[in-house]
């Protein structure tokens, strides 16, 4: 049973998902406050228009959008790390690959080598 939950947590495709769960998640904290600031700067546009006056300064607060940004980029980058652990576990898992040398010729073909070589011989 250790064996199997241990495959089940090594399968790429788990890793995939979760990946894409969490980045989702951050990215959409970064589309709803984009949607936010930009609701209020069509908000405090409309309302400065309606009264006539000019307004010096910021018309809307941004940094929430600038906060869920550096999250976005600190939680990409923390899962980052944790699937370059992730590979180097697998790899050190798997067994090393075998040395590739040439195939083994087949039977046909060991058979007509020999064929080859007598006619060589012969000639």
């Amino acid at each position: 049973m250790l064996k199997e939950f241990r495959d089940f947590i090594l399968k790429g495709n788990m890793l995939d998902l979760a990946v894409g769960v969490i980045i989702g998640a951050a990215f959409g904290k970064v589309i709803t406050e984009f949607t936010g600031v930009l609701l209020k700067t069509i908000t405090a546009i409309a309302k400065v228009k309606e009264v006539g006056t000019i307004m010096i300064g910021g018309l809307v607060d941004i940094g929430p959008l600038i906060n869920s940004l550096i999250s976005l980029l600190l939680v990409g980058f923390a899962l980052f790390i944790v699937v370059k652990a992730y590979n180097t576990a697998k790899a050190r898992f798997e067994k090393p690959a075998t040395p590739a040398g040439p195939p083994e010729p087949s039977a046909e073909e060991k058979l007509l080598a020999e064929i080859r070589d007598l006619l060589k011989n012969k000639a």
